[in-house]
């Protein structure tokens, strides 16, 4: 166990990971910690400490990958984005923040190993909410327990996409994972200030549970929390287990191809009727 936010932790788990077990051909960045508060309650050490894990542990982890991908031509770097990387909300400033920097920083490399004809590969999966136990340690001010915003989707649903970018042969820059995710890409493309006041509106109930929080309650931010809840947080009974948008993602040229047979079948039977 290692803190991201420091960049010789990082370098030194990928120099032991290579000694024990090969090449990295594949490396994932995931690390996050968040707080639920309204900005004007929010401190600024815990906007540092959210900077320094999200975003900079994924600029010590992309570091430490290059350094071992680039002079082999080869490899993959993934970054775990979400639909907050473009479209965000209340109550998590800080978080938000952080993943639209992540996204900014691979765009640039990508422009970079493009310049560089490299063959190694940066690509960002966008998730939508999970059900994962980050909502059982997360740091909040909210009168009641923290929630993801609905709908929510079982970790597996992101996990596949993961696994899909790791491994097919010609991987897309970007994976957007379940309808929500879609939904918030495309609206703040197109409606962004209706976004602002209807967020305004909802966000706020939409991340707390019925349950009342303690302030008391153990949080990660500063330290690790001591737990073995695994991969799934407290909302099994309300996740979604399968992704229509994730599928088309994943396979969006036969998807289109698709489409296009249907079109043409439809367009050619109205010709024949005619």
């Amino acid at each position: 166990m290692g803190d991201v936010s420091d960049d010789q932790v990082v370098e030194a788990a990928a120099a032991s990971f290579e000694q024990r077990l090969g090449p990295i051909d594949v490396w994932v960045n995931n690390a996050m910690v968040s707080v639920f508060s309204p900005i004007k309650e929010m401190e600024a050490a815990e906007f540092r400490r959210v900077t320094e894990v999200n975003y900079l542990g994924y600029v010590h982890g992309t570091l430490a990958a290059l350094r071992r991908m680039l002079p082999r031509n080869r490899g993959r770097i993934i970054q775990i984005g979400s639909a907050l990387s473009v479209r965000s909300i209340p109550l998590q400033a800080a978080y938000c923040a952080t993943k639209h920097a992540i996204v900014g920083f691979t765009d640039s490399l990508r422009c970079e190993l493009y310049h560089d004809k490299s063959a190694v590969k940066a690509i960002v999966v966008h998730m939508p909410a999970m059900n994962t136990p980050q909502f059982t340690w997360v740091k909040s001010r909210l009168p009641k327990l923290p929630r993801p915003v609905p709908p929510i989707y079982e970790p597996e649903v992101g996990a596949r996409v993961v696994l899909h970018a790791a491994l097919t042969p010609s991987p897309r820059r970007e994976y957007w994972v379940g309808g929500s995710t879609v939904k918030a890409i495309v609206g703040q493309k197109l409606i962004p200030g209706l976004l602002d006041l209807y967020l305004g509106k909802t966000g706020y109930k939409a991340q707390q549970r019925d349950e009342p929080d303690s302030p008391d309650r153990p949080n990660n931010v500063w330290d690790p929390v001591s737990t073995s809840l695994g991969a799934h947080g407290p909302f099994d009974g309300k996740s979604r287990s399968f992704s229509l948008e994730a599928e088309v993602s994943k396979h969006r040229g036969r998807f289109l191809f698709g489409c296009g047979l249907v079109g043409a079948a439809f367009c050619a039977r109205k010709m024949l009727d005619h």
